[in-house]
């Protein structure tokens, strides 16, 4: 379990810690993390670079420089060109952000070609839960039948909390945030990575969330 005055170590940037904290909580019990403070420490990292330190629950595909699109899509937009007509106007609702999303996420993730499911099923939540068919899933699982139809349930402070500790122990990530004698930390931290982020995005910020919430919790720092 983790207090408001660690978590607000940990995320400097969320003013909201207060509210958080029990939610967290509640969620960490839920999914079996709260079991160790391994675990919430390698959460509480991984979750902190998804969410912006808990301040986004719903992704922005708003992107003002085509270089970025190119660096977070890098196959899919391999010039700046492939990426200029997704390139969203500073402050202007131009709708580029749902002809972005529609692009990157149609067809795959359950998300049907030629929907607008890619917008509707963006990533939501601590973890980002993205595609119609992990909605699915985490409806089902969280007892949320009518996630489908309303994503946005996954915005709100609980189902944004278990949304992320359901994905978390489904694939195995407690595990992996275990610590034994005979293994390798950081390489699993990685393997987490991975799983969440299906590449290594972010690796040095999330380590360096992971070593501030150890430190706070009162365990080594790996190095």
């Amino acid at each position: 379990m983790i207090t408001q005055a660690q978590l607000s170590k940990i995320l400097p940037n969320n003013p909201e810690t207060a509210a958080w904290t029990p939610v967290l909580n509640q969620a960490m019990q839920e999914f079996g993390i709260a079991r160790n403070l391994d675990r919430v420490a390698a959460f509480v990292a991984q979750i902190a670079h998804e969410s912006a330190e808990l301040t986004r629950v719903r992704e922005s595909l708003r992107f003002t420089k085509a270089q970025t699109i190119c660096n977070t899509w890098p196959k899919r937009f391999p010039t700046l060109a492939d990426a200029a007509p997704y390139v969203s106007t500073k402050g202007v609702d131009d709708g580029r952000d749902r002809a972005l999303a529609k692009r990157v996420y149609n067809g795959k993730l359950g998300n049907q070609p030629g929907s607008d499911d890619g917008w509707t099923f963006r990533g939501r939540g601590l973890i980002q839960i993205t595609g119609r068919s992990n909605y699915r899933e985490v409806g089902e699982a969280l007892g949320l039948p009518t996630l489908e139809q309303q994503p946005e349930l996954l915005e709100q402070k609980t189902q944004a909390a278990r949304s992320a500790g359901y994905f978390w122990k489904s694939r195995g990530l407690n595990a992996l945030a275990d610590d034994f004698s005979n293994d390798d930390d950081d390489a699993d931290f990685k393997k987490i990575t991975i799983a969440i982020n299906g590449a290594t995005k972010g690796l040095a910020e999330r380590r360096a969330y992971w070593a501030k919430a150890r430190q706070t919790l009162g365990l080594s720092v790996r190095s």
